[in-house]
């Protein structure tokens, strides 16, 4: 194991248990839920990012609660690609639609430290039956600490020690990319960003995002792409580079090993313990790119 503890969220916050706690299979169950009645709501309360990305399927983690009723836990969601380009790069599928991504995978601090490997294997069992078309799934762990204004660690940096605990391929690095920071130290998307300037479908939500986080309203006719450069020049928003998150493949057909036999694998990054701020890397991994 790469680390002796497993990360959880509530509540938007970062939460650690001990990796010797354990769950207890008969008391939990796994299944396909409603994206927009169950798993939206769950991530968008507890996940860092307090937001959802385009789904394709998501799985609940139940446990047994008073009365006989069963409570929500934990929640996978397996998403579209974050780019068309990424499937054949990290899963060498040539169809974008033959692999998604594991977009968000939230567990309650109330579950023992081996909950995630339980609700991963019987996710992607469940990810095989409802959607056939789909033979690889890609994960992301990103690196990079991630702090308020107050200094407070609202991402502490993890490395996917627990996609490396499940066997998955270790095929580097995501593109390297500059992040702009709010001051809560969450990011704002560049597909956010993209929205906003552009004036796309789903702008209104990015800029009610960073009006929650306290950014100034726009004025009356006032064009987006000035606003957002003011937000920057008053360092509401200010620029971080991002080195690229790690990359994970679960190829779960024996065509989609074949398949990413054309993808170079690396070994596992290791973390580094003593690193309090940017990437937690440890070297020489620090500059491998994918």
């Amino acid at each position: 194991m790469l680390t002796t503890r497993s990360q959880r969220w509530r509540d938007r916050r970062c939460r650690w248990i001990p990796n010797a706690t354990e769950i207890d299979p008969k008391r939990l169950a796994v299944d396909v839920i409603d994206t927009a009645r169950d798993a939206g709501p769950y991530v968008r309360a507890h996940h860092y990012s307090g937001s959802m990305p385009v789904t394709r399927l998501s799985i609940g983690l139940f446990a047994n609660g008073k009365g006989g009723r069963s409570r929500l836990v934990g929640v996978c969601v397996f998403s579209h690609p974050v780019n068309d380009a990424s499937v054949p790069k990290s899963a060498g599928l040539a169809n974008p639609r033959a692999a998604c991504d594991l977009g968000r995978l939230v567990i309650d601090q109330s579950q023992g430290g081996n909950a995630e490997t339980f609700l991963l294997a019987r996710a992607f069992r469940l990810l095989r039956r409802e959607k056939p078309e789909i033979l690889s799934v890609i994960s992301y762990a990103d690196p990079v600490r991630r702090v308020d204004e107050n200094g407070t660690v609202i991402l502490p940096g993890h490395i996917g020690g627990i996609y490396a605990v499940m066997g998955s391929r270790y095929v580097g690095r995501s593109s390297p990319r500059t992040d702009l920071i709010m001051p809560n130290g969450r990011p704002i998307s560049s597909r956010a960003i993209s929205k906003i300037r552009n004036a796309e479908c789903g702008q209104r939500y990015a800029v009610e995002d960073l009006l929650r986080a306290g950014a100034r309203p726009p004025r009356l006719a006032e064009d987006r792409t000035t606003w957002l450069a003011d937000l920057e020049r008053t360092g509401f928003l200010r620029r971080q580079r991002h080195p690229g998150c790690h990359t994970y493949l679960f190829p779960l057909t024996k065509s989609a090993r074949i398949a990413a036999r054309k993808v170079p694998e690396f070994p596992y990054p290791v973390l580094d313990r003593a690193a309090i701020t940017g990437d937690v890397t440890t070297m020489p991994l620090f500059d491998l790119a994918a």
